[in-house]
């Protein structure tokens, strides 16, 4: 039987010192290492990671991070995205796959990654891959920061909004309580596919719902999509740093009582 090359997969992690709510968020102080290190640390437990970068635009997140052993790729200050980063990060690499993973989420999960990972792996023709999570509270459905996605009967995304996607007509709201979904804001690319997406035009849908991700639908390029568990707990503020110290310290605790 012939042998299946096994993808080079390459993390990589944009991560811009400027914020607008939380300057330098990304090498804040968080049990005793910059808050990007735990998400590098994270991401290279992901079994199907071959390897892990930060690409940044500042030399103190290059300072900050590198005394812990983390890659770093130096950019450009001017893309408007992390995935234009992302981008110039590995254009010159070997990776088949590539995944961009948020650079203020200290406790992702690795086996979400690795989860999202897997269409690119399993199906040749898809070139992106996402994650969505069921939403199990009425706020978040309304709330328009929760972006939300729906799929096909495959697994792939029709649409993404800030709006509670779908409508429900003639019953009550809870009629489809079940059926909202989050997405989480990881994904998968194969390199050519996310060289090309970076240079495509932003599209309308694209810039009326500030949704990057509908660059991709616009253009008729299939989003694998797939079912997690995972709750997404970012960083934006000093108070949600906090939040996550405490939940750091919890799992630890955890850790200890179980050893």
């Amino acid at each position: 039987m012939p042998v299946t090359a096994v993808p080079v997969v390459v993390g990589v992690i944009p991560a811009r010192y400027a914020s607008t709510r939380f300057e330098g968020k990304v090498i804040a102080p968080l049990a005793g290492k910059p808050l990007v290190v735990h998400v590098y640390e994270r991401a290279l437990e992901a079994a199907r990671i071959s390897s892990v970068i930060i690409a940044t635009e500042d030399d103190r997140v290059r300072d900050a991070v590198l005394p812990f052993g983390a890659r770093v790729v130096m950019t450009r200050p001017d893309h408007p995205s992390g995935t234009d980063r992302v981008a110039e990060a590995v254009a010159d690499s070997n990776a088949d796959i590539v995944v961009n993973i948020q650079g203020d989420e200290p406790l992702i999960d690795p086996r979400l990654i690795d989860a999202a990972i897997q269409p690119l792996v399993d199906e040749p023709a898809v070139a992106m891959a996402t994650a969505r999570r069921r939403l199990q509270d009425q706020r978040s459905v309304e709330d328009p920061n929760v972006v939300k996605v729906v799929c096909d009967a495959r697994g792939r995304a029709l649409y993404f909004s800030r709006w509670p996607i779908p409508y429900v007509r003639g019953q009550s709201p809870n009629a489809a309580f079940g059926c909202y979904w989050q997405h989480i804001g990881l994904y998968v690319y194969r390199r050519e596919f996310l060289l090309e997406f970076a240079r495509m035009a932003p599209t309308p849908l694209e810039q009326l719902e500030k949704l990057e991700q509908l660059r991709a639908l616009e253009n008729g390029y299939p989003i694998a999509v797939v079912d997690t568990e995972y709750a997404s707990v970012g960083v934006d503020t000093p108070e949600d740093l906090k939040r996550v110290e405490m939940l750091l310290q919890q799992k630890h605790g955890e850790n200890r009582t179980n050893a």
